[in-house]
């Protein structure tokens, strides 16, 4: 019988914005993405636009070899593994590509980041933090429930995901391992 996989990877840059993130929180994680393979080849989430400009956010397929990630010498983060049943991951799938077909509907959810701070819930339909759109798919596929609102999910609340956790240290070794030296 065929297994059905999602990942859930959590990250911390060296930003300013996750350094503020993790300044507030305390929280070894700021970020957020869910990954449809192991291989992290197809990673999405909700983040910035553009490299350099922290204040336009959008839905986006991330890579660590682009953007933020490409200026990061390490990359401290966690790839937890979640099987799913067949449906729980056609669902997952479905509303995945919801976002991916129609992704200028979508925006950062800028206030939802002081909202989520101040314990405030406060949804918005085509608005969301990596955080809360990782929760997002995965609570509205039957597979995780945190009983909060999901503005209020924060990517450690993730950690207590039904999963296992497949790799913790450095995800540019996890991305890109080295490869095999073979001494003569």
């Amino acid at each position: 019988m065929k297994k059905y996989y999602l990942y859930v990877v959590l990250t911390r840059t060296n930003t300013v914005v996750s350094k503020l993130i993790h300044f507030v929180s305390k929280d070894d994680y700021t970020h957020a993405v869910l990954a449809l393979d192991k291989d992290l080849t197809y990673m999405y989430s909700f983040s910035r636009r553009y490299t350099h400009n922290p204040f336009i956010g959008r839905f986006r397929r991330e890579n660590f070899s682009e953007g933020v990630y490409n200026f990061q010498k390490v990359l401290p983060g966690v790839v937890i593994e979640l099987e799913v049943s067949k449906e729980q991951y056609d669902t997952a799938i479905s509303l995945l590509n919801n976002f991916i077909k129609s992704p200028n509907i979508y925006k950062y959810n800028y206030k939802g980041l002081l909202n989520s701070w101040l314990s405030r819930e406060r949804c918005y339909e085509n608005r969301f933090l990596c955080s809360e759109f990782v929760y997002y798919i995965l609570n509205a596929s039957g597979i995780a429930d945190f009983n909060i609102s999901r503005n209020l999910v924060k990517p450690q609340n993730l950690l207590n995901l039904n999963g296992k956790v497949i790799f913790k240290g450095d995800l540019k070794e996890y991305a890109h391992p080295a490869e095999d030296i073979y001494l003569e």
